[in-house]
């Protein structure tokens, strides 16, 4: 296979490759497409975010994409009661012309966090940018390009929004653990075991982030001086470097997890699906 410069021809999409090449950027740039598409259909919605089953006082089944619950609005049908909100009712300064939608508020936090992701970056440059569409296939002009020194600069907040991303694993833990509880009384259902699932594999594809690795292992020239024992900071750089060489792997996986776990909370609390669990015995 020959490499970019080694190309006798400068045009675009110009390429000595035989194989299927154009699949990998094809695939990824539909499958993240729909899960923007549903994730803004979602956002904007606004109702059928919550179910308890009718049941009054402690626990639920939360949506991941409209928790933490800053502001909640009343009278809106499978939306969540008022004592869930950590400022009260929805504000009366809010447009008209923009949704009162919970997930509005928040959804901003965890997107800045995948969007500016190293892999997240990679695949949405070739498949959107086409810079470059696949190796040693040529690729929009980059002349004078300034990396993210200039118009992507932009993506260096992600170690910064490591940290909104592990506040979410907490929430979204807490979440799950809410779910297991229906008017007080403990219990598990299909919702239960999807919610519990979400933060898992959240914290998998966080905690493998290469933000999250240097964290844990930058700045160190050796890990086991000046005794010659393996530190306990080692064992958990080792630990991320696991999650991190899956890091693809977590990273579809929950992201198509917590799309599918918004879905099932909106189709129970619609009444369109029945979620089988332990309360009804």
């Amino acid at each position: 296979m020959v490499t970019f410069s080694q190309q006798s021809s400068g045009k675009f999409l110009s390429t000595y490759r035989s194989d299927k090449w154009w699949f990998e950027p094809l695939w990824t740039g539909l499958g993240f497409l729909s899960f923007v598409a549903y994730t803004t259909w979602a956002m904007f919605q606004g109702d059928y975010y919550w179910w308890s089953g009718g049941q009054e006082g402690f626990g639920g089944y939360l949506s991941p994409f409209y928790s933490p619950l800053l502001f909640i609005k009343e009278a809106v049908v499978g939306s969540a009661p008022m004592d869930h909100s950590w400022f009260g009712s929805w504000p009366g300064w809010w447009p008209v012309l923009i949704p009162a939608s919970p997930a509005i508020l928040i959804l901003a936090g965890p997107l800045s966090f995948r969007m500016t992701c190293y892999y997240y970056r990679k695949f949405y440059y070739r498949a959107y940018f086409m810079s470059p569409p696949a190796c040693a296939v040529s690729g929009i002009s980059q002349k004078n390009y300034k990396g993210e020194t200039a118009l992507l600069v932009f993506q260096n907040l992600h170690r910064y929004t490591l940290y909104i991303a592990l506040g979410f694993v907490v929430i979204l833990s807490y979440d799950g653990f809410l779910s297991l509880f229906r008017g007080g009384e403990f219990g598990i259902g299909i919702g239960s075991i999807i919610l519990i699932i979400n933060p898992i594999l959240l914290a998998g594809y966080t905690f493998g982030c290469h933000a999250f690795r240097h964290l844990t292992g930058g700045n160190q020239d050796c890990f086991t001086c000046p005794n010659g024992k393996p530190t306990f900071r080692h064992m958990v750089w080792r630990g991320v470097s696991w999650l991190n060489s899956r890091h693809i792997l977590w990273a579809w996986i929950s992201m198509l997890w917590v799309a599918f776990a918004d879905f099932y909370v909106r189709m129970v609390s619609s009444g369109r699906w029945i979620d089988i669990n332990t309360w009804g015995f």
